[in-house]
């Protein structure tokens, strides 16, 4: 009786450090799981977020324009906000790499000015309704604390972006950058958002609009040689 004892409660204790063992795993894969539910919801929602805009969005309109319930993304986002702010950030971390094989494959200012004006236009035509929504977030982000901590973010994020940008360029003509990360993110920022209000009407004079002046501000951001 006592080694059968002593053999179940050997037995128990050797199936409780399996479980112990493989109970992170089983975490790691419901935490999976979830983030990709969550990843699948922000791309399908932000479809509608760039038609309809962060103001005329709600939980129900993202529901009916995908093919997620309205309870399913419910149980996935508390809220329009934490739902809204989750797709921005998903879609910006992916933007804020935009130009980094340009940066790594440029071996003259030129070619890099050239990589860099062409990637522009190219996101300005494929991803206008999501840069619409950005901008539309961060003006919100004024008049509502929740969105400012993210707004704050992905801005720097930006400001980054537009430096490592500066940065590989000034390197690339040999030159000292004249102004300092934010002025050039403002710079660049500031023809960006004008070109996309131009898409509306007349897209291609927009983007030519921005491209020629894109092309004479870069130089302008560097110190006389």
């Amino acid at each position: 009786m006592d080694v059968l004892c002593e053999m179940g409660w050997t037995m128990a204790a050797s199936v409780g450090d399996a479980a112990a063992v493989a109970a992170p795993g089983s975490r790691r894969s419901t935490q999976d799981k979830h983030q990709t539910r969550r990843d699948q919801l922000a791309e399908s929602a932000l479809v509608t977020l760039g038609e309809l805009g962060y103001a005329r969005t709600g939980l129900r309109d993202i529901a009916a324009h995908s093919p997620f319930s309205h309870g399913v993304v419910h149980y996935y986002f508390r809220d329009k906000n934490e739902l809204i702010v989750y797709c921005v950030r998903y879609h910006k971390s992916r933007c804020v790499l935009r130009y980094d094989d340009i940066l790594a494959s440029a071996t003259t200012a030129d070619e890099l000015v050239d990589g860099f004006v062409d990637r522009v236009r190219d996101t300005l035509t494929v991803d206008a309704p999501l840069h619409r929504l950005w901008y539309d977030l961060r003006s919100a982000s004024m008049f509502e604390e929740p969105l400012r901590e993210t707004v704050a973010v992905i801005d720097g994020w930006l400001e980054d972006m537009v430096w490592r940008v500066v940065s590989r360029y000034a390197a690339l003509a040999g030159r000292d950058i004249a102004v300092p990360p934010a002025m050039a993110y403002a710079i660049v920022d500031g023809l960006f958002q004008q070109a996309l209000l131009g898409m509306h009407e007349r897209p291609v004079p927009a983007m030519d609009r921005v491209e020629a002046s894109l092309r004479r501000v870069l130089p302008g951001l560097l110190l006389p040689a």
